[in-house]
């Protein structure tokens, strides 16, 4: 096919259908025909929040399925292969890049991230190396949940360094929460304590991958935050059984939901010396306990995104069974119901009241209950 439809953001809950040129690649790129993409919650933002620099963007952060062309230079794919795309290339000469951490690139080109186009089209041109071809019995749906598995996986395997038999806390039963459960079962975690005020998420949590769960006490009116943090992570010690030390404690904390009051908590849950892991966006500015990350000497790390492995570990958990992403797959769209699937994702449900984990739309003339 010569044409190449695309879903453009023009602007604040401004989306359109465009028809847009075929992108041409150069030696070291492949042009993929897309067949599945995700939606995230960045991509809400983005539909709600479009500043001028997005005015030309495709509304698109995930990763991808699709068959691929390939040229002269790449040797590690195949016309027709089907792959799962890393969605951000990079400048590969900085000093980020060279020292393995490319994730930190000041110049990456992000899919979806304005000014960039995203890869709700027929067509998207990525550098090959960025593509990894999906094993035969891995769908092109599975595919499309490797980007946020690949967060999951850094988090938890990359930059928290999980080892079995560990004791983890998850705050936040979202997408990438419950992907971080995933990734913490299938490194062998002995605990895994999902926290969320959603009991619809926490009774998904138990059945996918957590071990227990805890709801918080409501704040009470008047009450510092802070003070509330400290009230609460004093009733989760007593009622889960944590302590400070020793078999009974928290080796790592990962925090996927952004909320002041879950960082807050979580500092003062994880055990003397254990690793505390910020992977949830939030606000830009909070207030933390810094003296009992002091005198805990707690390792308090960033998240951001997937770096080296990440994807080839997300795809080898999956082929090897240890981790089944197709529960998570709530809402599947066809490609010309896009401003459905934003809408349903922005209200977290759907009209029958189904709630959303994650939403699907698939490429053009792709059926979207067939994942491929």
């Amino acid at each position: 096919m010569s044409d190449n439809p695309s879903f453009v953001l023009r602007g604040i809950e401004d989306v359109v259908y465009e028809e847009r040129p075929i992108p041409e690649v150069t030696d070291d790129e492949v042009l993929v025909e897309v067949k599945k993409t995700g939606i995230c919650g960045s991509d809400v933002h983005y539909l709600l929040l479009a500043v001028s620099a997005a005015l030309s963007s495709r509304s698109r952060w995930f990763s991808d399925t699709s068959r691929l062309e390939s040229y002269q230079k790449v040797k590690n794919l195949k016309v027709g292969d089907r792959v799962a795309m890393e969605p951000g290339a990079t400048c590969r000469v900085c000093d980020d890049c060279k020292r393995g951490r490319y994730e930190l690139c000041p110049d990456i080109v992000f899919a979806a991230t304005p000014p960039y186009d995203g890869t709700l089209a027929r067509y998207y041109r990525i550098p090959a190396d960025l593509c990894y071809v999906l094993p035969n019995d891995l769908t092109l749906e599975d595919g499309a949940m490797m980007e946020p598995l690949s967060v999951a996986v850094h988090s938890v395997s990359n930059i928290a360094q999980l080892r079995a038999n560990q004791s983890v806390v998850i705050f936040g039963a979202g997408p990438v929460g419950l992907l971080c459960m995933a990734v913490a079962k299938a490194l062998g975690a002995r605990r895994i304590i999902a926290v969320d005020i959603v009991p619809s998420r926490l009774e998904f949590a138990r059945g996918f991958a957590a071990t227990e769960t805890y709801t918080p006490s409501p704040l009470q009116p008047g009450e510092p935050r802070l003070a509330y943090s400290e009230r609460n992570a004093n009733i989760m010690m007593q009622t889960l059984g944590i302590e400070e030390r020793g078999p009974k404690s928290i080796d790592l904390v990962v925090d996927a939901s952004g909320a002041e009051v879950s960082i807050q908590t979580g500092i003062l849950i994880a055990k003397q010396g254990g690793t505390f892991v910020q992977v949830g966006m939030g606000a830009a500015e909070i207030v933390i306990p810094v003296t009992t990350l002091l005198v805990k000497e707690l390792n308090f790390k960033g998240s951001f995104r997937y770096g080296p492995g990440d994807y080839q570990l997300a795809i080898g958990l999956v082929a090897a069974g240890k981790i089944d992403l197709k529960p998570l797959v709530t809402h599947r769209f066809a490609f010309k119901d896009a401003i459905e699937a934003f809408q349903t994702t922005r209200a977290g449900k759907s009209p029958d009241g189904k709630p959303v984990i994650k939403a699907v739309i698939s490429g053009p003339d792709v059926p979207s209950e067939d994942p491929l």
